[in-house]
């Protein structure tokens, strides 16, 4: 059969020097009532070295980041409240100067039809409203999701505030897109 680790140890002149180096170590043992002698390694030193001035450790890098991150949201959300902001002081602008200047009409049931955010819209106009705004004398403008009638120059004023607000202005010199004519209600 196989020898034991033990044998094979003896054999080999292992377990004989392991048996030398355990008896002076059983002899240092202190005995009852008297004092271990002293060590003879020196102490070693228990304090962490010092980190490298020109090299942060780990924990403060997180928190540089988590700060460069902070900072960044906050940006972030400063930039979207004052494009809010700007948006609402546009917003209230429009409204006065549309204010009670609005050609819309209750009895209007000729639709015109234009483009306008990649649908086909449509207002209802009176058919000599029609005639004018195919000629460009009113315009369309929307507000608050409304499209609303206008006169030019209040349509070009409203464009002044905010370029998207303008949504249909003819011009009756620029030559046709298409065959249709504009006046051609369907």
């Amino acid at each position: 059969m196989s020898e034991s680790l033990r044998d094979q140890l003896l054999k080999s002149g292992l377990a004989a020097k392991l048996k030398a180096e355990t008896k002076p170590a059983a002899q240092n043992k202190p005995r009852q009532g008297r004092h271990p002698p002293p060590p003879t390694k020196p102490a070693q030193n228990t304090a962490k070295p010092l980190p490298d001035p020109r090299e942060p450790d780990l924990a403060h890098a997180y928190a540089l980041r988590a700060k460069q991150e902070k900072d960044e949201r906050e940006t972030a959300q400063r930039e979207a409240e004052r494009i809010a902001r700007e948006k609402r002081e546009r917003k209230r602008k429009l409204s006065e100067l549309l204010d009670g200047k609005t050609l819309n009409s209750e009895a209007a049931d000729t639709p015109r039809h234009f483009p306008h955010g990649n649908k086909i819209r449509r207002v209802y106009c009176t058919a000599a409203q029609l005639a004018e705004l195919n000629r460009g004398d009113l315009a369309v403008v929307q507000l608050a999701g409304r499209y609303l009638l206008v006169k030019r120059e209040t349509a070009l004023a409203a464009q002044s505030i905010d370029a998207q607000t303008l949504v249909l202005l003819c011009d009756p010199d620029a030559p046709p897109e298409d065959d249709v004519p504009p006046d051609l209600v369907w």
